[in-house]
């Protein structure tokens, strides 16, 4: 079986390919129309980040502890959908896939806000929470992972960092997301791996620097939400001072869920698909670039409900006229859109059969 995977991961096509893990979740999306069907989807940062390089021409490998129960059979049929392979969506010992409802409502002066619950609505009991990938998904997965682009994390595990160790070491980009709170000690071993650090403004005293002396980082990206991001680098060896990129404007704005997310893929679909040495050469000029495109992939999704609601409602022929309309500074007025599909029905790990 184990040399099957090896065959299988030659056979795959010369696209580049990214392996991750973190937090991927089953997303229940409840739209300001109560009428509306809620919308359960693929979600959390490291599942919005692989469908999304998947939409995007990229072959992405999950790795996670989906198990056979509602939930995790949603997500996985949500990924196949778009692409991403799940040959290691099932690492052992699995689990319950982790749940969110996002709520989508508007604010008093009428701007759609979201928020994120990990409470049943049916039963009221606490929803399945986040579980990393053991060590016993290291061996399986590491003979994989020479001719990988990109490792992307956005949970820290001793199973990720070894992972992201060996990936590093067979010529990868290594990407860390901060999204949560994080373990001092694995934070301090993160950045002696990871190249691209990112993280919201909100967890800028978490951080303090991506780049103390002795790190690996070469990129720091700060996000600022609706003010664009700020970022430094140290290509010359030696730390850059801050550059500031203001937000692309949305041109609808029905939720502004997985902005970041679609950033990140926007970085790394544009500056890190051929791995990490020729990240090193192209340097701070094929950042900025990325990074404005990955802005580009933000402010279109804000037209849509759901953190890749975009993907749901417009073909890739518009996609690509839209995105293109946005980096040109000439948006179009509005959004192609296609009759939104009823998805499957969500039941709940604690809930009355």
């Amino acid at each position: 079986m184990q040399l099957r995977k090896k065959r299988d991961m030659k056979a795959v096509s010369e696209r580049p390919k990214i392996f991750g893990t973190g937090l991927i979740t089953l997303d229940l999306v409840m739209g300001p129309n109560a009428e509306s069907p809620v919308q359960s989807r693929v979600g959390g940062t490291c599942g919005n980040v692989l469908t999304a390089l998947a939409y995007l021409g990229w072959e992405a490998f999950p790795i996670a502890r989906m198990n056979h129960d509602p939930a995790s059979r949603r997500v996985r049929a949500d990924m196949k959908r778009w692409g991403v392979r799940l040959e290691f969506s099932e690492c052992s010992p699995t689990s319950h896939t982790p749940i969110i409802v996002q709520e989508i409502r508007p604010s008093p002066d009428g701007i759609p806000t979201h928020r994120f619950s990990w409470i049943c609505p049916r039963c009221g009991e606490w929803l399945p929470g986040f579980k990393a990938v053991t060590l016993n998904a290291v061996d399986i997965v590491a003979p994989n992972l020479p001719g990988t682009a990109v490792f992307f994390m956005d949970r820290l595990s001793p199973a990720a960092l070894k992972l992201a160790a060996r990936a590093s070491s067979e010529g990868a980009v290594v990407m860390f997301e901060l999204s949560s709170k994080v373990d001092p000690k694995l934070f301090a071993e993160v950045l002696g791996l990871a190249h691209i650090v990112k993280y919201a403004d909100q967890r800028r005293k978490e951080v303090s620097s991506a780049m103390p002396r002795g790190s690996a980082t070469l990129v720091e990206i700060q996000t600022l939400g609706a003010k664009g991001l700020r970022y430094r680098h140290r290509f010359d060896h030696r730390a850059s001072s801050w550059i500031h990129m203001e937000a692309v404007p949305a041109p609808l704005l029905a939720d502004s869920c997985g902005a970041g997310d679609w950033c990140t893929a926007g970085l790394l679909a544009k500056a890190a698909s051929r791995g990490l040495a020729t990240f090193r050469k192209n340097g701070e000029e094929a950042i900025h670039s990325a990074l404005r495109y990955g802005q580009a992939l933000a402010a279109w999704n804000c037209g849509f409900e759901g953190a890749r609601g975009g993907m749901y409602a417009t073909s890739r022929e518009d996609f690509d006229a839209q995105i293109d309309s946005l980096l040109k500074g000439s948006p179009k007025t509005l959004i192609p859109r296609r009759k939104r599909r009823r998805t499957a029905a969500f039941v709940c790990p604690a809930c009355p059969s």
